[in-house]
C-alpha cells in the first residue's frame, strides 16, 4: 500500500471519506480546522456534501437528521465546540442513530487555548444529559487515527450509536506517513431509516418517551447494548507488562511519550510497563485488574489535572496505589519528566 505524508486532521478526513462518509456538517475551531477545510473539497469528489453550519449546535443537529435517513455522516470540533454538541449527541444516542464525531482536544476550561490537551476525557466518557454512552476511541498516532476512524463508521452502524474519536491537538496538527486500507465490505440493516414509504409503515426516529415506563424500558434496552460493547469492543495495548513491578497508565499522545520513558527506564533496570487504553468507553478494566498482586504502584499520566485516573482507580479497586503526573494548559510532558517520576516511584517501592 502506498504511504502518504499527511497532517493528522486531513488524514482523519480522508479516512472518513474512504469509509463511506458522504455528509459532513461542522463549524471552524482550532486545532481541527483542517478537517472541515479538507471535507469542503473532498466530499464533492465522491458525490457527497459539505455544510458549514452557523454554529456547533446547528452542525450537531444536522448529523441527527442526516443519520436518520441512513447516510454515513460525521462532524468534528474541539473542546468548547464539543460542549455545545452535547445535547444533540444525547439525542442521537437516545434515537439510536449511527454518527461519528471527532474531537481534537485543546486546553480549557472555557476558551482556554489552542494547544494540545486531554482535558475532555470526562466530557467524552461521561457525556451529556440522561443515561447514555458513546463508544470512545483514543488514537496514539495518525495511522491509528486513520484506522480507528474507518472502524468507527462500522461500529456506529453495528450498534446504532454515536462513536467518538478523541484525539489531542498534537495528533490533529503533526504530520506522519499513513496508509489507507480497503474499507470492510459489511452490509448493515437500515430498515429503520426514514427514507419515505409506500409499501411499509412509516418509520419514526425519536428520543422522546412521554410515558415513564416506556422511557425506562428504552433505557434498559440501551444499556443492554452498552453491556455488549463492554464484552466485545474493549481495545487496549499492554507494553512490557509481563514482569512489570511498576506500570504507567496513559492514552493518546501521552502514551507515546510514556512509552519512550518506559524504554529508558528499562535500560536502567527498572521493571516498568505501560497500559494504554484505546477504548475509553468501554474502559479496559480487566487489563488493570490482571496486574493486581504483581504491580506495586500505578502512575497515571495525562495532559489534564487527572480525569482518566478515576477509571484507573475504579479498575483496581484501590488494591494498587495510583499516583498521578499531569501537564495542563497546552503543556506536553516530556519523556524525561515521566522518567523522573518512574525513578522516584522505583526508589519508593524498593525501600
Amino acid at each position: 500500500m502506498e504511504k502518504l505524508l499527511m497532517k493528522g486532521s486531513e488524514a482523519i478526513a480522508e479516512a472518513a471519506v474512504r469509509a463511506g462518509c458522504k455528509l459532513f456538517f461542522g463549524y471552524p475551531i482550532t486545532p481541527q480546522n483542517e478537517i472541515p477545510e479538507y471535507m469542503s473539497k473532498r466530499l464533492f469528489q465522491v458525490g457527497g456534501a459539505f455544510v458549514q453550519a452557523e454554529s456547533e449546535v446547528a452542525a450537531s443537529n444536522m448529523i441527527y437528521g442526516s443519520a436518520a435517513v441512513g447516510e454515513r455522516v460525521m462532524t468534528s470540533s474541539s473542546s468548547p465546540g464539543m460542549a455545545l454538541k452535547q445535547e444533540a449527541i444525547s439525542y442521537c444516542a437516545g434515537a439510536e442513530l449511527p454518527v461519528v464525531i471527532v474531537n481534537i482536544m485543546r486546553g480549557g476550561p472555557g476558551l482556554g487555548g489552542i494547544q494540545p490537551s486531554q482535558s475532555d476525557y470526562w466530557q467524552a466518557t461521561k457525556p451529556g444529559h440522561g443515561d447514555f454512552h458513546s463508544l470512545v476511541l483514543a488514537p496514539a498516532s495518525i495511522q491509528e487515527a486513520v484506522d480507528l476512524v474507518m472502524d468507527a463508521f462500522d461500529l456506529a452502524d453495528q450498534y446504532r450509536n454515536p462513536v467518538l474519536i478523541l484525539a489531542d491537538g498534537l495528533i490533529g496538527q503533526m504530520m506522519e506517513p499513513v496508509t489507507f486500507r480497503q474499507p470492510t465490505e459489511r452490509v448493515f440493516d437500515k430498515s429503520w431509516a426514514v427514507t419515505g414509504c409506500v409499501d411499509r409503515k412509516p418509520n419514526i426516529v425519536n428520543s422522546l418517551f412521554l410515558q415513564p415506563q416506556d422511557l425506562e424500558d428504552h433505557n434498559h434496552k440501551l444499556f443492554r447494548k452498552y453491556a455488549q460493547m463492554e464484552r466485545e469492543e474493549v481495545r487496549v495495548e499492554e507494553y512490557l507488562m509481563d514482569d512489570a513491578e511498576l506500570a504507567i497508565a496513559a492514552y493518546g499522545t501521552t502514551a507515546r511519550i510514556a512509552r519512550t520513558a518506559v524504554d529508558a527506564a528499562r535500560t536502567e533496570g527498572i521493571k516498568v510497563g505501560l497500559i494504554r487504553p484505546i477504548t475509553l468507553f468501554p474502559f479496559p478494566k480487566a487489563a488493570f485488574e490482571r496486574y493486581v498482586g504483581q504491580v506495586k504502584v500505578l502512575l497515571d499520566v495525562e495532559m489534564s489535572m487527572g480525569q482518566m485516573i478515576e477509571d484507573v482507580r475504579l479498575a483496581v479497586h484501590d488494591r494498587i496505589p495510583v499516583r498521578f503526573y499531569g501537564r495542563v494548559g497546552g503543556m506536553v510532558p516530556s519523556p524525561g519528566e515521566i522518567l523522573d517520576q518512574i525513578r522516584t516511584l522505583a526508589q519508593e517501592v524498593s525501600q
